[in-house]
């Protein structure tokens, strides 16, 4: 699903990302930890297209199958909405909109059918046990709701692959706990692939693969 090679990545004199390589199954939770500074969502970033590596240094990116670094910037941006899902710490959902709405937002971009599109929203809302609450606006969520919402929205264009930054960092314990069993039941029910970028031990733990990072390389 994913395979990089010799990815370098500073920015000014600092060298954050030195020769990183790695290899992820299709269906596969991978997990990566570190101290601060080590380089995790510089890389992350990198693996969601959202940031470019640096040249010259015979790089590679190839995401389900697809050369990544051959792209200009508006085959990229297509390729990022059909084929990345992202979940972020702090949810990033539009406060304005309801969370059926916000669910939608993926598939607008990519011009699919509107009815198509909230047809697939209810859906996975109703899968995520959100069903009575998808027309509500985030202010009107618990934290463990909004995320949810998140996840349904990363879900909606059936992405490749999903990149999660610290998603349960701002969750309480029970919630990010449901969030954790959430992944891996999405995973074994549709074959969702997931990279993680976490400091929580217990879900970098439950991981198929758990990769540390130091000093802008993987370790282990």
């Amino acid at each position: 699903m994913i395979q990089i090679k010799n990815i370098h990545k500073s920015f000014g004199q600092v060298h954050v990302l030195k020769g990183v390589n790695l290899s992820i199954q299709k269906g596969e939770i991978v997990s990566i930890v570190g101290s601060s500074g080590a380089g995790k969502t510089t890389l992350l970033q990198i693996l969601g297209t959202l940031e470019k590596p640096d040249k010259n240094f015979n790089e590679e990116l190839v995401i389900d199958s697809v050369s990544i670094l051959s792209l200009n910037d508006k085959e990229l941006s297509k390729f990022r909405n059909l084929k990345i899902g992202f979940i972020f710490q702090f949810h990033q959902l539009l406060p304005e909109f309801t969370a059926i709405e916000n669910v939608c937002i993926p598939g607008f971009i990519a011009g699919r059918n509107t009815k198509e599109i909230e047809k697939e929203a209810e859906r996975l809302l109703n899968y995520l046990g959100l069903g009575e609450r998808m027309h509500h606006k985030p202010s009107e969520l618990s934290g463990g709701e909004q995320q949810r919402v998140a996840v349904a929205r990363a879900l909606l264009n059936k992405p490749a692959v999903i990149f999660a930054d610290e998603p349960s960092g701002n969750l309480d314990t029970a919630s990010a706990q449901n969030l954790h069993e959430l992944f891996f039941k999405l995973r074994d029910e549709f074959g969702q692939t997931f990279v993680i970028v976490t400091h929580n031990e217990e879900l970098a733990n439950m991981a198929d693969r758990k990769l540390v990072m130091k000093d802008g390389q993987i370790i282990e």
